[in-house]
């Protein structure tokens, strides 16, 4: 049974681990390893690592800090194959899903490479006589990132690079379900010449989760996960002086308009809907169907669905993979009983499907249901799962209001042709990701991805701009130098003309 450590002060740390999860493949339903999970003294030895580290590395240049994210780039480039296949066998999503998280994860290190660019200050000359003043951003200290497990390369990447870059150590505990991702990456970064120290990697379960919350060398906090456990996050590291950004649930949700394009938004819908078994906080699980285009709309989903390949991974042609273990198939499958029981109707019903060879596997297939009562929890709950929700509406007033009454606001959709009504729904919608006749608009990393409502706690999006942004700490420096002789100092609080 192979055994994942920690990574601490740029190597394989096992230190005195408290237990040991096991690290099970979702498409076989084996365990292929167990993990370590991290002591409070494991805790705080990384910490103090990383504070040690910190001071160094945020007097480096940035010409050197972007010269080893070029570098990190590359090898995350060299070695995509390798992670992608840690990410099959511990998440469970098919090979070229997995390549697509790298890449989108790798968008963050293209971002970070140009990190100088986005630490230009401001400058102004003679505010008073002889007095200039300019701003400048330094790096909060040291960074806790906590992550869920249906991205564990892509969601790091969208914290790591920016809050290095920008002269902070990172301490990074991934989801226990899929901890190699993480551990690869740190092998990367000493590979791209990161001190060590700068990026540590330390499992645990949730007491170890509280204790970082509580940390007092921890500065700052970025969290990835559900909505209960990001109010957590947040609360407790207020209370305990951090700075925090937690990412909360979604349950998106889609217009489909009469006039779009309704084979186009079926396509589209399907994707987006069972793409990585709907295990994406951008996954649409929530159609709204207006002007009784329902019924064609859910018939051409399904010819799209039933045409999606299920199985293991790394299978040639597969496209949708298990859901990550017994206990989520069990909780998906609970759900759409109970909307059955309710009186939906179930169009397309992967509840029985069985993988030949893969019998032990966790796997469902597409499912969709249509007329969806609004009370039952296969609409008010993130489903996290291959299912797509049809509720229905009769008119766009009626839809919008539909949409923005969920609790959520992490992305929303609109299927249309109408330039007029597109441009009303993305003033209109309450969510922080709009796609118009695009149905996961998960920003580049250039923007920053954040939702609004119970789907982002805190004042800031994560990566790019803003991500910055909240790695860092502005300052403002006002400056006069005596040798040019300006006005005496006075009591008066009056500014110097």
């Amino acid at each position: 049974m192979r055994t994942i450590a920690h990574w601490i002060d740029g190597k394989p740390y096992e230190g005195t681990p408290i237990g040991r999860f096991a690290v099970e493949n979702p498409g076989t339903g084996e365990v292929e390893a167990e993990l370590l999970q991290a002591s409070d003294a494991d805790l705080d030895h990384a910490v103090e690592v990383a504070r040690r580290a910190q001071k160094e590395w945020a007097k480096v240049s940035l010409a050197k800090r972007t010269e080893i994210m070029f570098r990190m780039r590359q090898l995350v480039l060299d070695h995509q194959d390798e992670m992608a296949k840690l990410i099959v066998a511990e998440h469970g999503k098919n090979y070229s899903d997995a390549v697509g998280e790298i890449q989108r994860g790798r968008e963050t290190l293209d971002f970070a490479t140009a990190i100088n660019v986005a630490l230009k200050g401001e400058f102004s000359s003679g505010i008073s006589t002889g007095v200039d003043i300019h701003t400048l951003r330094q790096p909060v200290g040291v960074v806790a990132g906590i992550c869920p497990f249906n991205f564990p390369a892509m969601v790091p990447m969208w914290m790591h690079p920016i809050a290095i870059a920008t002269g902070n150590a990172f301490v990074l505990k991934p989801a226990s379900a899929t901890p190699s991702a993480a551990l690869l990456t740190a092998e990367l970064y000493k590979e791209a010449g990161l001190p060590d120290g700068v990026f540590n990697v330390v499992s645990g379960n949730r007491t170890m989760v509280s204790k970082v919350l509580e940390h007092p060398g921890i500065d700052a906090i970025s969290f990835v996960g559900s909505t209960p456990v990001a109010h957590i996050v947040q609360n407790t590291g207020v209370t305990h002086g951090k700075r925090v950004q937690a990412l909360g649930g979604a349950n998106n949700h889609a217009i489909v308009m009469p006039d779009s394009d309704l084979d186009f938004a079926a396509q589209h819908i399907s994707a987006a809907a069972f793409g990585a078994a709907g295990e994406r906080c951008m996954a649409l699980p929530v159609v709204v169907a207006v002007g009784g285009c329902g019924p064609d709309l859910a018939r051409r989903v399904k010819a799209h669905a039933e045409k999606i390949k299920v199985g293991y991974g790394m299978d040639e042609g597969v496209e949708m993979g298990p859901v990550i273990d017994a206990k989520s198939k069990e909780f998906i499958t609970g759900l759409i009983d109970d909307a059955e029981s309710r009186g939906a109707e179930i169009v397309l019903d992967g509840r029985p499907l069985v993988i030949p060879g893969h019998e032990k596997g966790h796997f469902l297939g597409p499912t969709i249901v249509d007329n969806v009562p609004l009370e039952s929890s296969l609409y008010t709950e993130e489903v996290f799962g291959p299912v797509l929700a049809i509720v229905h509406a009769d008119t766009y007033e009626e839809a919008i209001k539909q949409v923005n009454s969920s609790p959520f606001g992490n992305g929303a959709a609109i299927f249309t042709n109408d330039g007029g009504v597109a441009r009303r729904f993305e003033l209109d919608v309450e969510a922080g990701m709009v796609g118009i006749n695009v149905p996961i608009p998960t920003p580049v990393a250039y923007y920053s991805f954040g939702g609004w409502k119970e789907s982002l706690l805190g004042d800031t999006h994560i990566h790019g701009p803003e991500g910055v942004r909240f790695y860092t700490r502005a300052k403002a420096v006002t400056s006069r130098w005596p040798s040019e002789k300006t006005y005496a100092a006075t009591m008066s609080f009056q500014r110097e003309e």
